[in-house]
């Protein structure tokens, strides 16, 4: 049997500028990287290269059958110093810009994801109370310069992440090798970290402890900093470029639970997603990104059920997972949906051209009901920078032969582009 999607449907993959696009040296996460006894297993470098290779990465996209691409620029470049904005990488964004235009892909632009200037987390970071402003002052230079050719912004990507780096903290002592969701963090040497806090303070020249990166762990009131960062730069933009439309994205689970769990999902649900329902309320679309599910029992997150398939993030192979947060989501939020990333870290490529088949069957199930589904962007394009744990962690559609920057195309990612091009799954 045969699912159609929507004509208008947008099918590609994501990216982040600092996982693949590398030597990002005006970043808080170039300097953790490069520290010494680093919790990185090892520094992002010139990481895939996708700064200089993109025009040909986006080509391939579009040879694959993709006709949207969603992937970031990095703050920290456009603006290496505070009040100081770089017309070099504007003009690199707009050429990124260009070429999605020149291969019929539709640009969806993350403002921030993850990484940020050093000179923001040297004043305060995500815990200062001018860092909304200045995320702001930043969206609106790029839109200004650029928001000609952006019809889709997502100013920041899973603005919740401090939430569910807790969890996998959780996880990872319930079941040792889990390594987060939808970050990769290096728990083996979390134990470790005091003499690299140290370093890390002496080279903010401020207290280990006042080192806000955006991953760091978060005050209610960081948390609440980063949602008023999304309501001023929303603002900001929509005065400038009327036209964009713009959201955010929430890093969610499918929360599930066990007898006498109940209370405890409800609890994940409220402090995960509805909390934030106020900021996201009047976007133009919600940016979801799932990976697994998370069951709870009456004393809160319960281990992977024994014998359940893993991935090499110890996340539970689950693709059933994103047709169920798109139905809690559109429940709580009237706005369109775009599935801004959903994937699986393996070798085994087979299981992920399953984990496709499977995501997508819900999803298409859930456009059938009658829910808004913009488009599906899988995580990620290629094998990248998985943050702390290095390059190790291959959730890619492409290969890439780091020694020599080759890519290919893995039989994954033939199989999600003749699904765009066919715009149809098939299902028997």
């Amino acid at each position: 049997m045969t699912h159609q999607f929507p004509d208008n449907f947008l099918w590609g993959a994501s990216t982040a500028a600092h996982q693949v696009e590398g030597n990002n040296t005006n970043s808080d996460f170039w300097l953790m990287e490069n520290l010494e006894g680093s919790v990185f297993k090892e520094p992002s470098g010139s990481a895939v290269d996708h700064y200089r290779l993109f025009r040909e990465d986006i080509a391939r996209m579009a040879e694959m059958g993709f006709n949207a691409y969603r992937f970031s620029f990095e703050w920290a470049r456009i603006e290496p110093e505070e009040g100081r904005f770089d017309p070099a990488e504007l003009g690199h964004y707009r050429d990124v810009l260009l070429a999605c235009k020149e291969w019929s892909i539709t640009p969806i632009v993350t403002l921030h994801h993850f990484s940020s200037p050093q000179w923001l987390i040297k004043q305060g970071g995500w815990e200062a109370a001018e860092t909304p402003a200045r995320f702001a002052r930043y969206c609106a230079h790029v839109m200004n310069e650029l928001g000609d050719l952006i019809p889709y912004v997502c100013t920041i990507n899973e603005a919740n992440i401090s939430i569910g780096i807790k969890k996998i903290m959780k996880r990872h002592e319930l079941q040792s090798g889990a390594q987060g969701a939808q970050v990769g963090m290096n728990m083996d040497r979390m134990a470790q970290m005091q003499k690299y806090f140290e370093e890390l303070g002496k080279a903010f020249g401020v207290p280990h402890t006042e080192v806000h990166s955006f991953l760091a762990p978060r005050s209610e009131k960081g948390l609440e900093i980063i949602f008023q960062a999304h309501m001023e730069a929303k603002a900001a933009i929509r005065l400038i470029r009327p036209q964009t439309r713009i959201g955010l994205s929430l890093s969610l689970y499918d929360i599930q639970s066990r007898p006498g769990g109940e209370e405890q999902a409800a609890h994940a649900l409220q402090e995960e997603f509805l909390q934030f329902i106020p900021y996201l309320k009047d976007d133009d679309f919600f940016g979801l990104q799932n990976y697994t599910r998370v069951l709870y029992g009456p004393d809160g997150i319960l281990p992977i059920p024994d014998g359940a398939e893993i991935t090499q993030m110890g996340n539970e192979f689950y693709p059933e997972a994103l047709g169920a947060v798109v139905r809690y989501v559109a429940k709580h939020l009237e706005i369109p949906i775009m599935i801004s990333e959903n994937g699986i870290a393996t070798d085994d490529d087979t299981r992920r051209v399953v984990f496709i088949d499977r995501a997508l069957k819900g999803v298409h199930d859930c456009i059938s009901e009658g829910i808004q589904v913009l488009g599906y962007m899988h995580w990620s394009l290629m094998d990248n920078f998985e943050w702390q744990l290095g390059f190790a962690k291959r959730f890619g559609l492409i290969e890439v032969n780091r020694a020599t920057q080759e890519r290919t195309i893995k039989p994954s990612g033939l199989h999600l582009g003749n699904i765009a091009k066919r715009n149809a799954i098939e299902q028997a």
